[in-house]
């Protein structure tokens, strides 16, 4: 199943997993440890699925590879809002929007394998 042209959810869950480093890098220097590894493990776990979906063996597995990475979108989104509405802890609103466009390109994906 591996394509070797240019993939855009590929390329957008590596370039999110990039910024998600340099995020959870952020919350350690400032000695937020706990949802540091956390957010780095969901977050960068997305475009590892996505990635390993592409050297899928079977319709089937495609699919589960692309609801794991759906799954641990929802975790990142999970701790990215508890940085938001947690006192003390460094937010960035253009990784829940990048995410917010990962979902839907997830979604769409997941549909249109279940349905083609």
């Amino acid at each position: 199943m591996r394509d070797d042209k240019e993939n855009l959810i590929v390329k957008l869950t590596f370039e999110f997993a990039l910024d998600i480093i340099e995020f959870s890098e952020e919350l350690e220097a400032n000695r937020k440890f706990a949802i540091a590894k956390q957010i780095i493990r969901s977050g960068t776990s997305i475009g590892a699925n996505v990635r390993e979906a592409q050297n899928a063996e079977s319709k089937n597995d495609f699919i589960h590879k692309f609801k794991i990475a759906a799954k641990e979108a929802d975790e990142t989104e999970y701790f990215l809002l508890l940085c938001q509405f947690s006192k003390g802890y460094p937010f960035s609103m253009s990784l829940i929007e990048k995410l917010k466009v990962i979902n839907k390109i997830v979604s769409k994906i997941i549909a249109s394998a279940k349905n083609g």
